[in-house]
């Protein structure tokens, strides 16, 4: 079951009187939970929330297309640039460049909580990505920048 909250309502005392006398009292919280619960599934959802639900789907779809593509090697990330993910030997490596290239930098502990990883093993996959990029085409595709970038301290 979902985590509840605690939710407080005014009912008229007729309403009231009826509900003490025709639940007893160790279920009434029950009844009124599950009373609201039918009243919300009778009720049809706003349009907005529909639309919301859409775009999140296509935009989730969207994802990853984009993703296969630069598995592909179809799609680099601007045109004459190199793609990132040819570097990218695993999972993780996939993931920190994902996360790298739509926030536009991250420090280290937060790109581990995208693979769900220890830091020290996302670091190590950042030094070998900057490492075998630098080796292919003579610069590092991703850099260590100890001051401030795009708000924080010490990102990639």
């Amino acid at each position: 079951m979902n985590k509840t909250v605690t939710v407080s309502a005014k009912m008229p005392e007729d309403a009231y009187a009826e509900l003490v006398m025709r639940i007893p009292e160790g279920e009434r919280s029950n009844f009124i939970r599950d009373a609201i619960i039918e009243n919300l599934q009778s009720t049809p959802r706003p349009n907005k929330v529909l639309e919301l639900e859409k775009v999140q789907k296509i935009e989730s779809d969207l994802s990853l297309i984009k993703n296969c593509l630069a598995d592909l090697e179809f799609l680099a990330n601007e045109r004459g640039k190199v793609n990132p993910r040819v570097f990218c030997v695993d999972r993780t490596d996939h993931a920190i460049i994902d996360h790298l290239t739509r926030y536009k930098g991250a420090t280290t502990p937060e790109l581990a909580e995208t693979p769900k990883a220890n830091r020290w093993l996302v670091l190590n996959h950042l030094k070998r990505i900057q490492r075998l990029s630098k080796q292919q085409l003579g610069r590092p595709i991703i850099k260590y920048y100890a001051g401030a970038k795009t708000g924080k301290k010490k990102a990639w």
